[in-house]
């Protein structure tokens, strides 16, 4: 691994998180029959701390794993990961914090971290800072590392691939973004990747180009201009293949939709807060939409679509 990524990652990943935090990854891990690898804090409450906001976890397995033992929920997370429940910790100031806790074993998280992957849920997030606010051991955080290593080689693979010639750095991660959000079922602001990067700008530059060397991808830089060598055939190829990812993207995570409407308690309300959260816009959906959020699903992502297209 590049010294410089393994520097930076390291650096974020054991930066000191709110006690609460720390506390209430410590609380998912207890409930679990088996300890995970480690726990993973990332997303938007990293990014602008709100005590109102949605903790994102992610929790890392040694296999397939849920919450509970049901056998229904072992599987739906083997064919289908990763498994994503809504759960409460009250701290001892009797503030309630409230997260959104995915479930993937460390093979499933590695699968879908490579270049080759046509799901862009895990290498698209990872490559972003992340916290590890619980890890089991020392070995454990080697893998995890490791993996999260892979994430931003991936995402610095893409970024040339699908970016310009030439550019400033911030333009070769602003294009992926906006390439990674049109590929998911997501609502975003435009210009949601300007928040990604602010203040962090040398942070993705730095990772940008010791991902390229990692990866042996060559490239000249001038000043504040990058230029990797590509050839005309490569960069057809990776758009050949870009077409294959997004194709995949929206009806995947239609299917997580669905499945998590079984297992993310209120998710309709947790859907409708993140949608307001990323585009400043609200959706009113009646009670029996509430209720039967699978029955109205296609109504429910129509009125996503129309926000989105407001937006753009």
């Amino acid at each position: 691994m590049s010294d410089v990524i393994k520097e930076i990652l390291i650096g974020e990943l054991t930066t000191a998180v709110p006690e609460e935090v720390a506390q209430f990854a410590e609380s998912i891990a207890g409930r679990l029959d088996r300890q995970p690898l480690g726990i993973l804090f990332y997303g938007s409450v990293l990014r602008d701390v709100d005590p109102e906001g949605i903790i994102d976890f992610y929790v890392i397995t040694d296999r397939p794993e849920s919450l509970g033992s049901h056998a229904l929920a072992r599987m739906a997370n083997r064919l289908l990961p990763p498994n994503v429940y809504y759960m409460e910790h009250k701290t001892e100031g009797e503030t309630i914090l409230r997260a959104k806790v995915a479930f993937l074993s460390l093979r499933q998280f590695l699968r879908r971290s490579t270049l080759f992957t046509l799901d862009t849920t895990i290498w698209a997030r990872f490559c972003q800072p992340v916290r590890m606010v619980w890890v089991r051991d020392g070995v454990s955080a080697d893998c995890l590392l490791q993996a999260i290593s892979q994430c931003v080689i991936t995402a610095s693979c893409w970024a040339a691939l699908l970016g310009p010639e030439q550019g400033e750095a911030a333009q070769y991660w602003h294009n992926l973004f906006a390439h990674t959000y049109a590929a998911e079922l997501r609502v975003e602001k435009k210009g949601r990747s300007h928040n990604l990067l602010a203040g962090k700008e040398e942070r993705y530059r730095n990772l940008l180009k010791a991902a390229w060397r990692r990866a042996a991808l060559s490239y000249r830089s001038e000043g504040g201009m990058l230029y990797p060598q590509l050839t005309a055939s490569a960069r057809s190829k990776a758009l050949r293949n870009w077409r294959k990812v997004h194709a995949f993207g929206k009806p995947l995570n239609i299917a997580r939709l669905i499945k998590a409407a079984f297992t993310f308690r209120d998710g309709v309300a947790y859907l409708l807060w993140k949608i307001q959260r990323h585009t400043g816009k609200a959706i009113r959906v009646s009670t029996f939409e509430k209720k039967h959020p699978l029955l109205t699903l296609p109504l429910f992502l129509w009125r996503t679509r129309h926000v989105r297209s407001r937006k753009m």
